[in-house]
C-alpha cells in the first residue's frame, strides 16, 4: 500500500506540515519519495540503505537515518543549492513504504486492516479509523508491542466511557487485537435452541436470561436434570459439567448462575435419556450444529 505524506517545500518561506511528519523518524529500509518541484529528472523513489543513507541524483549520499521528513527535505534542498545545481530548490519528501510506520487492528472492529501511523497517536484515534467496534466485541482488548502485551488488557467499556487511563498511546509497529465476546449455547428441550452472541452491552447472561433467550422451556423439559457444560464448545480440555436444577432456579430457590462465553446449557427431555448417558461429548456435538443469533 503506497502512503504519501507530503512534507512542505523547503525554502518556500512558510510551512503547513502535519505534526506526524515532524514526529516520524526515517529508518533503514524505508522507501522515500523525494520530489524536486519542476525538476522531474531529479525526483525519484529511493530506499534507505541498511546503514541509513539515501542516494539522491547528482548528490553525495545523505545520512538520513533518524531525520524527520522535514529535515531531510531541507537537507536535500540545501545540498542542491550548495552544489549549484538549482538556485532556489523546492523539495518535498514523503514515505511510500515503511515496515514500522503502521499499526494493525484485528478482531471485532468494522474495518480490520493495517493503518499508516507516522508518530504516536491514541487508541481511540485508531479505533475511529477502524470505524468502531462490532456489536459482538469483547470487553477487553490487547495492544502488542515488541512481542509483548502492553500495558496489559484494556477495558473497552471504560475506554468508551472516557477513561483517559484506558486511552493509551499507540506507536508505529503496535498491533491491536479486539477479541470477540463469544457465544452462550442453549440446547435441548427449549423452544429456540441456538447460540446467543455476547457483546459489549452483555458480557455475561444468567441461567434465567438464557432460558428467556431460548423462548422458554418445552412442556416436556426435565427441569431438574439440566446440565451446564463449561470450558468451551470446541474441545474437552479443561471442561467441567455442572448439574443444574432449573425448576428450583425458576422458583427462586436456587442461585441464578451466570453463564460465560462458550458455556452450554443443556435441557433434556424424556427423549434425551440416551444423549444424557452418552455424556457431554454428545451435547457438544448438538451445540456445534445450532444456529447462532446476534443482536437480541
Amino acid at each position: 500500500m503506497a502512503v504519501i505524506i507530503f512534507v512542505l517545500i523547503a525554502g518556500s518561506g512558510f510551512a503547513q506540515v502535519p505534526s506526524a511528519s515532524e514526529a516520524y523518524r526515517i529508518r533503514p529500509d524505508d522507501v522515500l519519495e523525494i520530489y524536486v518541484v519542476d525538476v522531474p529528472e531529479l525526483s525519484r523513489q529511493c530506499r534507505v540503505s541498511p546503514d541509513g543513507f539515501v542516494s539522491v541524483a547528482m548528490l553525495s549520499p545523505i545520512p538520513a537515518r533518524g531525520m524527520s521528513l522535514i529535515a531531510l527535505s531541507e537537507r536535500v534542498a540545501n545540498d542542491l543549492r550548495d552544489s549549484g545545481l538549482i538556485s532556489n530548490p523546492h523539495v518535498t519528501v514523503s514515505i511510500v513504504q515503511s515496515r514500522l510506520s503502521s499499526v494493525s487492528i484485528t478482531g471485532a472492529v468494522r474495518k480490520p486492516q493495517i493503518y499508516p501511523v507516522f508518530g504516536q497517536t491514541t487508541l481511540l484515534d485508531l479505533l475511529s479509523q477502524a470505524e468502531g467496534l462490532e456489536e459482538d466485541a469483547g470487553d477487553t482488548l490487547f495492544v502488542l508491542r515488541n512481542g509483548e502485551i502492553h500495558p496489559g488488557t484494556v477495558n473497552v467499556t471504560r475506554l468508551l466511557n472516557g477513561d483517559r487511563e484506558m486511552n493509551i498511546t499507540i506507536f508505529p509497529g503496535d498491533r491491536i487485537t479486539v477479541p470477540r465476546a463469544g457465544v452462550v449455547y442453549v440446547v435441548g428441550a427449549v423452544n429456540k435452541p441456538g447460540g446467543f452472541q455476547l457483546g459489549l452491552n452483555r458480557q455475561r447472561i444468567s441461567l434465567l436470561q438464557a432460558v428467556a433467550l431460548a423462548e422458554d422451556l418445552k412442556a416436556t423439559a426435565l427441569r431438574r436434570k439440566a446440565l451446564l457444560i463449561r470450558g468451551g464448545s470446541s474441545g474437552a480440555v479443561g471442561r467441567s459439567e455442572v448439574p443444574v436444577d432449573l425448576k428450583s432456579v425458576l422458583e427462586g430457590k436456587s442461585e441464578d448462575l451466570e453463564l460465560r462465553a462458550d458455556d452450554i446449557l443443556f435441557v433434556p427431555d424424556s427423549s434425551s435419556r440416551k444423549l444424557i448417558k452418552r455424556g457431554a461429548e454428545a451435547v457438544l456435538q448438538v451445540a456445534t450444529g445450532v444456529a447462532i443469533y446476534g443482536r437480541y
